[in-house]
Parts: structure tokens; C-alpha cells; sequence
């Protein structure tokens, strides 16, 4: 038996625990990797596997890492989802039933189209801002989107190009805009029992027909009444439509050049509700204030603050009425022209601060030309962060 010089150890052994040390290197490497990889994508700010993994190891490794040392997705799934489970809680359960309730809702009104519920909606992977998706069969657009259009419903179409095996594809996606945002991916009627195959095992998707998800909803939440359920989600109104429907005629609300020289009303609101998001971001209630403080003035400009109110009844929290409610007298504060009275009952309120910071976007919100997010941007920004915060 060959020993090496000085700690005598036989080289068999050496070379044994030379190995194993390489390996353990190794699976803390891929450790590292799928951790951060998942953090990453958890917070959005990549939304692909394979971006985020190669990002995560560049910061990791300073440099080139083994195809071996890297994280398979279903490594990083994993993370995403003890993230979720360590952020969200009890919260995360009970979105995942509400997710499923609106997919069956939605896949019940496209019966003809032979929905499939797949992802994170299906599997039980949700996390925050995970939407629900929904591969449909049909060889005519028109018949699903007019579907769509009998309920009410808002949505968007995108075609994307994929170039995959060497081939060009187009997919068309209809992104619906929902209590959680939906995606309907569209396929040819005839490809219904194809089996697609997963990004994250490789192996055939998990999905579920109308028929399948009502079972797994019964196996999981045997005190639901699915059928009640189903309508009072049918009959919950989107506060958000609410919003867009106030908001849109402000585009025709014509102001004092002297007070409002940047134009119409909905401009003037959309500035405000951009530097109210660069001031709190995640202020859900302060940002809803700032889109929706003028909404008033198409329905009464005389009083167009009790106007906006009494339309918005029920669709936002107390604090939100309160900064609007009071966002002129905040004005009339920073003008000097507020009584020692009113001023003291203002200060006493501990939201003072943030009425006066939303009277200071108010105020800076009137300029010419400046860009300015689109409603449909901010309403989908505001969405999204009211799903963050599990409303």
C-alpha cells in the first residue's frame, strides 16, 4: 500500500476524501445557486429559469460555472415555493383556492373550447403575483375572445414568436385582466389530447380539465360548496373595473389653464399618481388616493370631491377616503387659508403627513408634456400590488 509522506494516510483514502470534498463543494455551489436563483424570481426580477440561474451563478461564482454545479428548475421551484411559504403564510392558501375558483369560472364559460388549467394554479406552486393559466383549443381567436366579451370581460392579445428545436412558432396568448390576471394560450382544436411536455421535469404537463379540477377542488376543500362559490364569485364586482370606469371620462374633463395647464383631468391624475409611487411605493391606499382623488369632476365639478366619493362607496379602504376627502383642505393648509380649528383637527390625524405629501403631488402633477405612465399601466401596477399584499 503506497502512504503519502507526513500524515501517513493510504493515497486510496486520500484521494477518497479529496472526492467526496469535491462533491460537497459541489452541492453547496448548486445550493447557492438554486437559492438565489429562486429569490430572484420570487421578487420578479427575472421571470425565466434559465436566466435566473445563470444570473444567480454569475454573482455566486465570479465567473463560469460547470453545466453540473447548476440548479435544475425544479431545484429552483422549490426555493420559490419555501420562499412563499416563509413570506406569505396562511395568506398563500387561501389565494390558491380563490385562484382556482376564478379559473373554474373561466374554464366553465370556454366549456366549448376544452379548457386545461396548468401551472402553478393547478399544481399548488402559487406565490405571490402568480397568475393562473389556461391552455384553450380553438381554431377561430374570434370565438374565445367574443366568449370573453359577452361576460364583460377585459383583455389583451399577443402574438409571440418563439424560435425553438430551429424552428420559428407563433403563440397566441390573451391576457385577461381579472381578479388574478389570467393567461389563455390558444391551440389549434385539434392538438386537445397532445401531451406538452414540462420546462421544469421534462416530463408530460400536469393539467386539468373542467371535470378534474371540480374533483380536486372537492378532495381538497370538502366544506366548499363549489356551485355557491362559483356564484358569489360571479357576483363580486372588480374594484379595479370600478377605478377604470370613473377614470377614463376624466380624459374629457377640460381645466383652468390657470390652475391646470397641463391639460385634461386624466393626465393631471396620472402625474399625480407618478410621483406619489416614486414617493411610497408600496402604499397601496396613498397610491389609490392619487389616481382617484379628481375622479369627481366628471360626475360633479361643483363638489367634485363628495361627487368622487359617493362613487367609490365600498370600493376602497377608510384611510383612502380620508386623503381624498381632505386633500383640499391640505391645499387651502399649504395656501395659508385653513382655520386654526380645521388645521389642529388635520394635524391630529395620523395621516397628516401623507395628505400633505398626496396635496404636494397634487400640486407638482400639472406640468406640459411630461411623461406620464397609461391608466392601464397603473391600474395593472396597483393590481398587482393589492395581490401582494393578499387582497
Amino acid at each position: 500500500m503506497v502512504y503519502n509522506e507526513g500524515n501517513k494516510m493510504p493515497r486510496a483514502a486520500s484521494m477518497g476524501l479529496v472526492s467526496a470534498h469535491v462533491l460537497m463543494a459541489s452541492d453547496k455551489l448548486r445550493r447557492r445557486i438554486a437559492w438565489a436563483a429562486a429569490r430572484l424570481m420570487y421578487s420578479r426580477e427575472e421571470s425565466e429559469y434559465y436566466r435566473a440561474k445563470m444570473k444567480a451563478a454569475r454573482a455566486i461564482n465570479r465567473g463560469w460555472v460547470k453545466p453540473k454545479d447548476l440548479p435544475s428548475n425544479r431545484e429552483i421551484r422549490d426555493e420559490i415555493q419555501t420562499l412563499a411559504r416563509l413570506h406569505e403564510g396562511d395568506a398563500r392558501t387561501a389565494r390558491l383556492k380563490e385562484m382556482r375558483l376564478v379559473a373554474l369560472r373561466v374554464m366553465r364559460m370556454l366549456r366549448a373550447y376544452r379548457p386545461r388549467l396548468i401551472g402553478s394554479t393547478m399544481t399548488g406552486h402559487v406565490r405571490r403575483g402568480s397568475d393562473i393559466d389556461i391552455h384553450v383549443f380553438a381554431d377561430s381567436l374570434g370565438g374565445v375572445t367574443g366568449a370573453l366579451e359577452a361576460e364583460g370581460m377585459t383583455f389583451d392579445v399577443e402574438r409571440k414568436r418563439v424560435q425553438k428545436h430551429g424552428e420559428e412558432r407563433i403563440f397566441t396568448h390573451v391576457h385577461v385582466t381579472d381578479r388574478f390576471p389570467l393567461e389563455l394560450t390558444i391551440y389549434a382544436a385539434d392538438l386537445a389530447h397532445y401531451v406538452f411536455k414540462s420546462s421544469i421535469t421534462g416530463k408530460g404537463i400536469e393539467r386539468a380539465s373542467i371535470a378534474e379540477l371540480e374533483q380536486l377542488m372537492e378532495r381538497e376543500y370538502p366544506d366548499v360548496d363549489l356551485d355557491q362559490e362559483l356564484l358569489e364569485e360571479e357576483s363580486r364586482i372588480d374594484p379595479f373595473q370600478i377605478y377604470e370606469m370613473l377614470l377614463l371620462p376624466l380624459e374629457r374633463v377640460k381645466q383652468s389653464p390657470k390652475w391646470h395647464p397641463e391639460g385634461d383631468a386624466l393626465y393631471h391624475s396620472l402625474q399625480v399618481y407618478d410621483l406619489a409611487r416614486d414617493e411610497l411605493p408600496y402604499d397601496q391606499e396613498f397610491l389609490l388616493a392619487a389616481l382617484l382623488h379628481d375622479v369627481g369632476k366628471a360626475i360633479d365639478p361643483q363638489d367634485h370631491v363628495a361627487a368622487g366619493l359617493e362613487a367609490l362607496e365600498g370600493f376602497i379602504t377608510p384611510r383612502t377616503v380620508w386623503l381624498i376627502e381632505h386633500h383640499m383642505l391640505a391645499a387651502a393648509l399649504r395656501d395659508g387659508e385653513l382655520g386654526v380649528r380645521r388645521q389642529r383637527r388635520l394635524r391630529e390625524s395620523e395621516d397628516f403627513e401623507a395628505l400633505m405629501l398626496l396635496c404636494d403631488c397634487d400640486r407638482a402633477g400639472r406640468q406640459r408634456g411630461v411623461e406620464a405612465p397609461e391608466l392601464d399601466e397603473a391600474l395593472a401596477e396597483l393590481r398587482e400590488l393589492a395581490l401582494m399584499c393578499g387582497e
